[in-house]
């Protein structure tokens, strides 16, 4: 299968296309195929979204230098001021690169002056292998990845670069092809870059009133962000010309000042670049009405797309991919853009078998009884699989609170709420470990329709219990749907298909998908041409 998917490649790239999206399911090997594209060229970026995946090609493809997060490594200034000799003991400490400061103002002879980590090598002398064997190891590898012809990324640190460090380091980003892994992601990782999120703790820190605000109007939000960044700049000018700055200066802090100002200045720059492209979603209150978070967002991201698009080549690739709906999205022209779709999985049809149960159509408009009815389907379900460990998945924290008040209570005790934050502080890898201890334990959850590997033992069965639309009531959605028609469709369909995936991810493996919701009927007869053709024979379609 591999064979045939590189050999229709190479037929496009010889065709004259630069842009090949790749819709390949689990079990195919598209990293493999994406190593193999990277070697077909004599430079190549590849970049994925998460941490298991970018382990993966660490392990397979070693070719590949990776570059890690700074919350990975720790901190040799840290431990040099703390006297830790031991960096495991360091990295239980939590004394990591991520809290250390890399460089930072300091006086000398009156004046200040910019003073850099003595652990931090420069990328001429990791180019040159003159570093230092006791410089920083995060900046050692993330060197060693631009100075070397194939490197591995993952998003939020490439797109770091190509947005805010292209001049810095234009001498070592002339690659031939960029190989995007989960590109099905790509959309939430630029949409970190572009807008702005205004906290409450930022408007109490820059002592403004947020009622003298309008929350629903873009240009109130503006004025907003101005103030935040005015407030700022008024803070680093008045700390620094205080007496305990020239008697004691706070570098650390006027850096963290510094770093404020320039996210509110910049997402006012791009906000006023286009200003009918934003939309400013509802705030978050808390229980008793205040304001908490509001977030400014682009409708359209296709211009902020092409920044991080630079190669000559770019290949994309995701289990769930729509070739019309990403083109649409990302602002790439459908001609321009060749579309591979693998055929089949290669795992057997009865080892990810899907059954559309029908119960309830869930909405916004349904009934508490159309919900009972289908908790009460997901309890029998419960029972049939009731010495196995498993997966249910819901669309919000409310539904899966619903659902945990009216299961049967020896049901109840099998489950554990997992979501990327829990009530107990535990972390979503803490909470799966737990899971796999207990023999017939069952996660409920909201978010885990991807990026987490149920594999084998950990789950034989999964109840899709709502259909995980987006959110319609968010303004950014609304906006979203009218400008791109087929975005909502797509966006639903690719986390369905996601979730289908969670606990099926080997050739022996096996498990059994329950969807009870009805609206996924009305899901797959809008999205017949989005379906991959992989999913064909477990949903019926063969003869498509």
């Amino acid at each position: 299968m591999q064979k045939d998917i590189l050999n229709e490649i190479e037929e496009n790239l010889k065709s004259g296309y630069k842009k090949i999206v790749l819709c390949a399911p689990t079990g195919v090997g598209k990293s493999l195929v994406g190593a193999t594209i990277s070697r077909y060229f004599d430079s190549s970026f590849t970049i994925t979204a998460s941490k298991h995946l970018q382990d993966q090609y660490i392990k397979d493809i070693p070719f590949l230098k990776p570059v890690k997060g700074k919350q990975n490594f720790p901190c040799l200034k840290l431990m040099s001021s703390e006297k830790v000799e031991n960096t495991r003991r360091a990295m239980r400490w939590g004394l990591t690169c991520d809290k250390g400061v890399c460089q930072e103002r300091v006086s000398k002879n009156g004046k200040e002056v910019v003073e850099v980590c003595k652990f931090k090598p420069t990328i001429k002398q990791v180019e040159e292998n003159s570093a230092d064997s006791q410089s920083c190891s995060y900046y050692l590898q993330k060197y060693e990845a631009l100075v070397a012809k194939h490197s591995l990324w993952n998003y939020h640190a490439f797109f770091q670069i190509m947005k805010f460090n292209k001049k810095l380091f234009a001498d070592y980003l002339d690659r031939k092809v960029s190989v995007f892994d989960e590109a099905h992601k790509i959309e939430d990782q630029i949409i970190q870059f572009v807008g702005f999120d205004i906290f409450a703790g930022q408007v109490d820190e820059c002592n403004l009133n947020s009622e003298k605000y309008d929350f629903s109007d873009l240009d109130s939000m503006i004025k907003l962000t101005d103030d935040i960044a005015y407030s700022y700049a008024n803070k680093i000018k008045n700390i620094k010309e205080s007496p305990a700055f020239q008697n004691n200066p706070d570098y650390e802090l006027i850096s963290k000042l510094e770093r404020r100002y320039d996210k509110a200045a910049q997402a006012k720059i791009d906000i006023l670049s286009d200003k009918d492209n934003f939309v400013v979603n509802d705030p978050i209150r808390d229980l008793n009405g205040n304001f908490r978070t509001i977030s400014v967002k682009p409708i359209d991201i296709s211009k902020f797309a092409k920044t991080f698009f630079d190669t000559e080549y770019q290949i994309f690739m995701s289990a769930t991919i729509a070739k019309q709906s990403f083109c649409e999205n990302m602002g790439l022209e459908k001609d321009d853009v060749a579309f591979v779709d693998t055929p089949k999985s290669p795992f057997p049809i009865d080892h990810r078998t899907i059954d559309l149960l029908n119960i309830k159509r869930l909405s916004y408009g349904s009934t508490e009884e159309d919900e009972i009815e289908v908790i009460k389907t997901i309890d029998r379900i419960l029972d049939e699989h009731s010495n196995v460990r498993g997966l249910i998945l819901t669309s919000s924290i409310p539904r899966c609170q619903k659902i945990i008040r009216y299961l049967s209570p020896k049901n109840t005790r099998r489950i554990r709420i997992c979501h990327s934050k829990n009530k107990d502080g535990k972390t979503q890898d803490e909470v799966i470990s737990e899971h796999a201890t207990d023999p017939t334990g069952v996660l409920l959850s909201s978010s885990l329709w991807e990026g987490v590997d149920l594999k084998d033992d950990l789950s034989r069965f999964q109840i899709i219990a709502k259909v995980p639309y987006p959110n319609y009531k968010e303004k950014r959605t609304k906006a979203k749907m009218d400008k791109f028609p087929t975005w909502y469709t797509s966006q639903t369909l690719t986390k369905l298909l996601q979730g289908f995936g969670r606990s099926i991810r080997s050739n022996d493996d096996w498990a059994k998908t329950y969807v009870l919701d009805t609206a996924v009927n009305n899901v797959f007869f809008k999205a017949q041409q989005m379906i991959p053709k992989a999913y064909y024979d477990v949903l019926g379609m063969d003869n498509l």
